[in-house]
């Protein structure tokens, strides 16, 4: 019996139950300064410091493709700058992170968190410090969002005539 990914990851975590793409999604659209803000509370050199830089972070452009309306043939609506990066864990994990802009300290983060949350070690660290507070927050911000724009709906209605 081969062993799939998921098996490597810690049982009974939401955050392992919703896969990686959520948390890597997460991460990656997380603000840079809350990322490293948060980071620097775990303060854990010896994750850090045992880390091998497999891709240094490292900034390009990617082309960002739309869809008028979400349907119909796609197009070329601009080129983006992005930062990557890939790290192994001294343990064997490999993380990688893609993230909006030139910040390579988030980046770097993100993979190291990535990488993290393939342990059963270093899991609950980066759910508890960085994780749930990173969701928490995105989901405040939806909130508010919504919240505003409710403020200026606008609801039409008919009124019958006696016609």
């Amino acid at each position: 019996m081969t062993n799939t990914i998921n098996e490597k990851f810690v049982a009974f975590s939401d955050w392992t139950k919703i896969g990686r793409s959520a948390w890597i999604s997460l991460l990656s659209k997380a603000p840079a300064n809350e990322v490293t803000k948060l980071w620097e509370q775990v303060s854990r050199p010896d994750i850090e410091n045992n880390a091998q830089i497999i891709r240094r972070p490292e900034t390009g452009m990617v082309m960002v493709r739309g869809r008028i309306g979400g349907a119909g043939n796609s197009f070329n609506l601009g080129e983006m700058t992005v930062t990557r990066c890939a790290i192994r864990l001294a343990s064997g994990e490999t993380g990688i992170s893609y993230v909006a802009g030139r910040n390579k300290a988030h980046a770097r983060i993100a993979a190291i968190v990535d990488a993290m949350m393939q342990t059963t070690e270093f899991s609950n660290i980066a759910i508890d410090a960085i994780l749930d507070p990173l969701e928490k927050s995105d989901r405040e911000k939806k909130k508010a969002n919504s919240r505003k724009a409710k403020a200026t709906q606008v609801e039409f209605f008919t009124m019958v005539t006696g016609r």
